[in-house]
């Protein structure tokens, strides 16, 4: 999952980029409105972490020139602003929802899981896919009662999957939401990690669609 964050607080957007790191995410980061506008109308984000006072152009802007431009991704909002007008506004432009400043970083960890599971049509913390389970709070995964250990891409690359379960991702839309803007992207590298992840579930859970990509289970294991 990919998460760009827009801060213009140097310390608090290094904390938040640590603490998405720490949890699995792939970040990008800025710290003003115009680059954030940029990035997030030009690069694909499963999430966005949008401070509203920002220099350059406010929040309230950005997104409302992002949800004009048919920019769906989930929107957090963090605001110092206490008045309950400032935060109605950014409802209003388009955001999920919001966070006042000061807050705990697990509370922004678990609202931005919560985003990323309720834009994949996932209710619970706890992703299945038959006997495959994806502890989104723990980012753990367990086999058939099992604990399965992935490294940080290929865990990933698997919860990618899992949110997205039941459709065909293509090499290019994993690779988009794997890596981060500055890495040297090469598709051809995902049909390695797929098979390492293969191996380690066993079976034949992830396939592959020819010519198009691959698909973790069918449309109705969706939970």
């Amino acid at each position: 999952m990919r998460i760009l964050i827009v801060e213009d607080d140097p310390d608090l957007n290094r904390q938040l980029v640590s603490a998405m790191a720490d949890a699995g995410y792939v970040t990008d980061s800025t710290h003003d409105g115009e680059d954030g506008h940029f990035l997030g109308d030009t690069e694909p984000y499963d999430a966005v972490i949008l401070d509203l006072g920002l220099p350059v152009m406010d929040g309230v802007t950005v997104l409302e020139k992002w949800r004009r431009n048919n920019r769906n991704m989930p929107v957090l909002i963090l605001t110092a602003r206490d008045r309950w007008s400032d935060k109605v506004s950014g409802f209003d432009a388009g955001a999920d929802d919001y966070v006042s400043k000061p807050f705990h970083m697990e509370e922004i960890l678990a609202r931005v899981r919560a985003l990323l599971r309720r834009s994949s049509g996932h209710a619970s913390s706890e992703i299945t896919c038959g006997d495959l389970v994806l502890d989104t709070r723990a980012a753990r995964v367990i086999h058939a009662g099992s604990s399965i250990k992935l490294t940080s891409l290929e865990y990933r690359l698997l919860a990618y999957m899992m949110h997205h379960q039941g459709r065909v991702i293509s090499r290019t839309e994993l690779v988009e939401h794997l890596y981060d803007q500055d890495f040297d992207r090469d598709s051809n590298t995902i049909e390695v990690f797929v098979g390492r992840v293969r191996k380690k579930l066993g079976g034949d859970l992830i396939k592959t669609v020819r010519g198009l990509g691959y698909r973790l289970g069918d449309a109705q294991d969706n939970s």
